[in-house]
Order: structure tokens, then sequence, then C-alpha cells
């Protein structure tokens, strides 16, 4: 077992015991004082955010990769991502090791304490990397037997080559905004079934869809595939995402060429970045795929996570949120090793910092859809919220939250929460 994984491990910083962030998790994030300064690069602990720059700046990261190098005092992690696998694992162990709670290097060192240790009220958090490419995968088996069966009917709801290979669309990085930024009700083009022709306006059919994605590190160069085998060696850990979509714009647009304006207006991510040593522990084999994959997706061992997944939901007239799905990461068909063969499988390259996300996590059970598409079924089923307002889609003022969490044995490894509130159509 890898060391920083040890469940018996305690830091001297004070760690609430439902935190997300224990001595197990260390999530890298990207953050600015809120007195001011340059943004920079920092691990979550408890309720504080440990500043790795100053760290940097002091010589604390002495091991043979990050020695020579400085890549914490930016304001992205594209530079520690593109390191590799070798500088994540020293950079963990040494993080794992100044606060641990028999260490006394940080801990007796009240000067360099202060500098570096930030209580998390007092930082802004920001993107955690400079994303160049985002793609958005369609990995659910549940997810698309739903939306097929509302569209296509029953017998037709998988497209015929769905169980043959992770589709994916290309989305767009430009829009893609870190958690509690509001977004607008989109504009577009739509054609309601009771009209001949399309109509324009703000979308009446807004939704989220519950998904993680993955930070890609050093990449590969183009014309080189990343075998199924190497993919955890490209990616540096995961975020919850929110692919927000209009669905009305997305129905009338997506064929023949897919999502467009429908999915473009805005993607929300979680600040905190949970490291792939991180989620070792809880590698959990997905679902079995039949028919077998072509061999370019063969995968060997368990390569699915047991990450608990929440969506909830506060209109503008609540004072609290309440939850309306309750999914777990591991009901994915296509697993993220298969989704980097298939993405890199003719060639294509991927860069330090790019994102793929999941697509929608959807379970096998109602209260388990990730959309509200689903969960009302194409708004035909209203869901009714703790105040006794019904939803078929989002209204405006509308704040969805979505958490997620690894449990362990007396501790858990946390992603936080990615947030965001409609505002109305400008």
């Amino acid at each position: 077992m890898n060391l920083t994984n040890d469940p018996s491990l305690r830091s001297w910083v004070a760690v609430p015991p439902d935190s997300d962030c224990p001595i197990q998790n260390l999530p890298f994030g990207v953050f600015r004082r809120r007195a001011g300064g340059e943004p920079g690069v920092g691990v979550a602990i408890g309720e504080h955010v440990l500043d790795l720059a100053v760290l940097e700046a002091v010589g604390r990261f002495d091991g043979p990769v990050l020695r020579p190098v400085k890549v914490f005092g930016t304001r992205t992690l594209n530079a520690f991502l593109a390191l590799g696998r070798g500088a994540w694992s020293e950079a963990r162990a040494t993080i794992s090791r100044l606060l641990r709670h028999d260490e006394p290097a940080l801990r007796d060192n009240a000067t360099l304490r202060e500098r570096a240790l930030v209580p998390m009220q007092d930082v802004e958090m920001l993107l955690p990397a400079e994303i160049g490419d985002y793609t958005d995968f369609y990995s659910s088996r549940e997810h698309a037997t739903n939306v097929g069966s509302m569209f296509r009917g029953p017998d037709k709801a998988l497209m015929p080559n769905w169980l043959h290979l992770p589709v994916a669309y290309h989305g767009r990085a430009s829009s893609l905004v870190v958690s509690g930024t509001d977004l607008h009700r989109p504009h577009g083009q739509s054609k309601p079934e009771s009209v001949e022709a399309p109509v324009f306006g703000p979308s009446r059919s807004l939704d989220f869809e519950l998904e993680v994605g993955y930070l890609v590190g050093p990449g590969n160069a183009l014309g080189t595939p990343i075998p199924a085998a190497d993919a955890l060696d490209h990616l540096f850990g995961m975020v919850l995402v929110n692919d927000w979509s209009a669905r009305d714009i997305q129905a009338w647009e997506y064929v023949p060429l897919g999502p467009f304006l429908g999915k473009n207006f805005g993607t929300s991510l979680s600040p905190w970045v949970v490291t792939m040593e991180a989620l070792e522990p809880f590698r959990t084999d997905g679902p079995a795929q039949d028919p077998p994959p072509l061999p370019y997706l063969g995968t060997s061992g368990p390569m699915s996570y047991d990450i608990n997944l929440e969506v909830h939901l506060q209109s503008g007239r609540m004072d609290e949120p309440v939850r309306i799905c309750r999914s777990n990461f591991k009901y994915l068909y296509w697993n993220i090793a298969q989704q980097v063969a298939h993405h890199t499988v003719n060639g294509c390259n991927l860069r330090p910092g790019d994102l793929l996300a999941s697509g929608t996590v959807s379970g096998p059970t109602p209260d388990s859809f990730g959309s509200l598409l689903e969960l009302t079924w194409r708004g035909t089923r209203p869901i009714t919220l703790g105040n006794g307002e019904e939803r078929r889609f989002l209204e405006d003022g509308d704040r969805v939250t979505f958490r997620g969490w690894c449990q362990g044995n007396g501790y858990r490894v946390g992603f936080g929460e990615v947030t965001g509130r409609i505002l109305p159509a400008s």
C-alpha cells in the first residue's frame, strides 16, 4: 500500500472528522489570497490551504525531480502536470510527510507555518489548469438508454456503435468556469413539436449533467496512441463537472454533427483536483462489457472508482437545498483507460491540462439518474422540491450543487463541491 494512503495517518493540522480533505486526500488547486498577491498552487488540508509556492521557495521540495524546477508559484497546474507521475508522487510524499503529526519541520517552525498555511475562508479558488482542449464522453449505459428510449423508443435506445466504442464530442474549453460562477440562461433556436418552423429565444429546457472530469498530465506526441494499460500514467486527477445543457436547443441542432450551442454556453468545474494516487484505494470493477471490446480497448484489473455522487437543488425561494440524485462513478460502462485509449488510437495528441469528462453518470434506479431530463422523464414526471415547488427543468434563480466523495476506513477522500446558479437570459 502507498504510505500516503495509510488510513492511520494523522496530521498536526486540525481536520474535522467529516472533512473532505484529510491527510489521505491532499487535493491540488490554484488559489489567490483575498488579501492580495499572485495566484499559486496549494493543497487542501482540513479547513486550510497549504501554499506550495512558499514551501518551494525555501527548498522543501528537495527530491530529484522537483529540486531543479519551480512549478508551484504559477497561476495554473500545467507545468506540474507536464512533469508526470514521478513528480506527482514525489510532491505528494513530501507534502504528506510535512503534514504528518510527528513531523516537526513545518509544525514547529512558527514563521514558515504562518506563511504557508492559509485558512480556506481567506482564499479565492480559481480554475486549476489552463485547459486547451475539452472532450466530453457519453459512457453511462443507463444514461444513454434512458435518453435513447425517450427520443427513439426502447427498441432503438442505443445506437449501433454504442456498445463497441466510447462515444464523445469535442467541447468548448473557453466557457469552462470554476465552481461558484453563475451562468445566464442561453438563447438559441429550438423547434417545439407544436410548430412547423424553429423559433428563437431563451432555452425553456435548461438542465444539468452530473459528471466527473480528469486532467491530463504529460499527454502524447501526435501520431502516438496511448495504450489502455498506460492510461493512468497520463491522468493526474479528477474533478466534479456540471455539463449544463439546453435540451431544447440541443434536440434541434444535434443531427447530424452533435452538440453545439446547447452545451457550449458554460461548463462548471470543482476547484480541487483529487489525485489518481489518492483515489487508488477506491479502484473497483465496472459493469461487465458485452460484447467484449476490441483488443485496443482491453484493460486488466479494476479500472473504475467507487465515488459517491450527489446532486442538490435549491430554488430562489428555498432556504436550504434538497438532494435530488444519488449516483456513483462505478456505474460507468466505459472506463477512463478505455476513454483515453480510444481518444488517442487514431494518433490524436493529448496535452497537459486537457480535460476529459465522463459524460452523465446515471445509475440503475430512478433516484440515481444524473440529469433532470431523466429524473423528470423529459418533463413528463415533474419532481417535487422540499417546499412543494415542482421542477421539470431548471428555472431562473435555481442553484445546482454536486458533491462527491470516496469513503475510506475512518476517513473520506472528498471532491468538495461544484455549484452554480442560473440567472435570467441576458
